[in-house]
């Protein structure tokens, strides 16, 4: 008879699947991240009349709502017991180009004064 060895993958618990919950719930924190950072931008860009940093910033705001929007409506989905969807490459890869344009928006905000 072998020894029970706790390294062995089957004998552990298995996760009842919240990980597509903890997904839905870190787009909401993307998008509130970046809400703030353009909240805080759009501060630095009207305060020392630098249009451009303002605009970026108005964008920046309704973008991080649409991200926001999106990770509700993807927890509701999942809340209300439907099949679990995975987000698009599309979804993604905005949400990506989204934190890096939010980023340079904060760096020039404070290089720009």
């Amino acid at each position: 008879m072998s020894p029970l060895h706790l390294d062995d993958p089957s004998l552990r618990p298995r996760d009842a699947g919240l990980q597509a919950e903890r997904t839905a719930l870190a787009w909401s924190r993307t998008g509130l991240a970046i809400w703030v950072n353009a909240l805080v931008a759009l501060r630095a860009g009207w305060a020392n009349g630098r249009a451009p940093i303002t605009a970026l910033a108005f964008a920046l705001l309704i973008a991080a709502g649409v991200a926001i929007a999106y990770g509700v409506r993807r927890r509701r989905r999942l809340l209300d017991g439907r099949s679990p969807c995975p987000p698009s490459a599309l979804a993604t890869a905005m949400v990506a180009i989204l934190t890096m344009v939010a980023c340079a928006t904060a760096i020039a905000s404070i290089f720009l004064r």
